[in-house]
């Protein structure tokens, strides 16, 4: 099949041919005929399987009739994060460049204004985040009673994000005519829910099976100490021992432990960068941009980098934690071994992320062999080596025979020395005196005052009689 078979327009065809696109992913042929007839779509792969394409080309083919109107948006897209929010705006550029459409991105990160004033002149499209569309909207700047198509992307992400309310509070704002499409890589009971709310008799399209990984990835476990200066030397001896890396992505689970990796990293000479949530975005679109161009050769990032990211020649990830939620697993791993690409990905675990492992084995139901980089091994035995030092019994505790040191003449150990008799003959030393066992007192009578008065010395004024009142 390729994709003048999808009933897709001669404009949208000479894009996608000029964009070197010839045949159409799984998802992209089952997902793009049955919303070009406006029905609700449900779709269901993998991530890196082409679902950014899947929305796009029918809607660029839909909006070529008609424009919109000032503050009055035609169609929606709804992503988690600002770098997949602006990744759907470069597919418009690329796909779309034959089109005469405008298109609004609004993302948190960057001035207000500017996006305000897109809107004010109409925008066919609009691509946001949650937060920064409920802003617009809060502020009087964007109406969305015009909505003729909504994406939701990345909908288990929205979820894990905390997005749920405000997608169902936006879903409310919206025409109740309005034509869905809905993207997921994983189906959670939540999101389950906002299916079923929210779309009309969707067709359900499953590309690939529901949390599974992509074939042409290689994935590996490599056991590492759970101590951290110990792991992160176990991260380096996996990065040497990869001598076929072209780009890759060191995943961990904390912004903190992101920018600890980058400076280790650049202290032992790797070419590395960083990306995490609380870096602007401007800082973040350069270090992406950096990462792209190949300037930079291992970005550690959060997993603000874990899904849709399209970076295709990502040969390796790396995963110095384990994902605490299974499904962040399939994302991460996801951003290798793209477009059939052959693709490595390595997870670091150490004992206590056993169980961790496990939920990830049962979700991709296959099992992870392990790769040994050989210091695990080593690390165990440093430990036993400290542990035997630290049970070497002290000198005292040895035997007279074994203990260190050079034995003493007789004639050494014959003569005291000069100071020694001296302080013996001056002052005779008192023998101790056996201190008397207290008895404990039988009773409160026989127990000491302690109240500072005895009765022998009890002052006056504390005998005199008192005046009932």
């Amino acid at each position: 099949m390729n994709f003048s078979e999808l009933g897709l327009s001669p404009k949208v065809l000479e894009a996608v041919a000029a964009a070197g696109y010839s045949t159409p992913t799984a998802i992209q042929a089952q997902a793009i005929p049955p919303a070009l007839e406006r029905k609700d779509v449900l779709g269901l792969a993998q991530t890196g399987s082409g679902k950014t394409a899947a929305f796009v080309l029918p809607m660029l083919t839909l909006l070529e009739k008609g424009r919109a109107r000032a503050r009055m948006p035609r169609t929606l897209i709804l992503e988690p994060t600002r770098e997949l929010a602006a990744q759907v705006q470069e597919a418009f550029e690329t796909l779309g460049k034959l089109h005469n459409l405008s298109v609004a991105l609004l993302i948190g990160g960057v001035a207000f204004e500017p996006q305000a004033l897109k809107i004010d002149r109409g925008a066919d499209v609009v691509i946001a985040t949650p937060g920064r569309l409920l802003d617009h909207f809060e502020r009087g700047r964007l109406l969305l009673t015009g909505i003729e198509m909504l994406v939701i992307d990345e909908a288990d992400r929205m979820l894990d994000m905390g997005f749920i309310p405000d997608i169902e509070r936006v879903c409310k704002l919206l025409p109740f005519t309005r034509q869905t499409l809905f993207f997921s890589a994983t189906m959670p009971a939540e999101i389950q829910r906002l299916t079923t709310q929210f779309l009309h008799n969707p067709e359900r399209i499953e590309a690939e099976r529901t949390s599974s990984t992509v074939a042409t990835t290689e994935q590996h476990l490599v056991a590492v100490p759970h101590d951290a200066p110990k792991k992160r030397e176990a991260l380096r001896t996996l990065l040497r021992t990869q001598t076929n890396v072209k780009n890759a992505i060191v995943f961990a689970n904390r912004k903190t432990t992101v920018a600890l990796l980058e400076k280790s990293l650049k202290t032992h000479g790797f070419n590395a960068g960083a990306l995490h949530g609380d870096m602007d975005q401007s800082a973040r679109t350069r270090m992406l941009q950096s990462f792209r161009d190949n300037e930079i050769t291992y970005l550690v990032a959060s997993d603000v980098a874990a899904r849709g990211l399209d970076i295709p020649e990502v040969s390796h990830v790396f995963n110095y934690d384990v994902p605490i939620h299974a499904e962040d697993y399939v994302h991460r791993i996801g951003r290798t071994g793209r477009a059939g690409r052959e693709g490595h990905a390595f997870t670091m675990a150490a004992r206590e992320d056993a169980k961790y492992v496990k939920a990830i084995e049962q979700l991709i139901k296959k099992e992870i062999g392990w790769f040994d980089i050989g210091t695990v091994a080593a690390s165990e035995a440093e430990d036993s080596h400290h542990e035997k030092r630290e049970r070497r019994p002290r000198r005292s505790d040895r035997p007279a025979g074994e203990r260190s040191g050079p034995p003493r003449s007789e004639s050494h150990r014959a003569e005291p020395r000069p100071a020694a008799t001296a302080r013996a003959h001056a002052a005779p030393k008192p023998e101790p005196q056996p201190r008397e066992r207290q008895r404990p007192p039988r009773s409160l009578d026989d127990a000491p005052d302690h109240r500072g008065f005895h009765a022998d010395n009890m002052p006056a004024f504390l005998t005199r009689p008192v005046k009932a009142v």
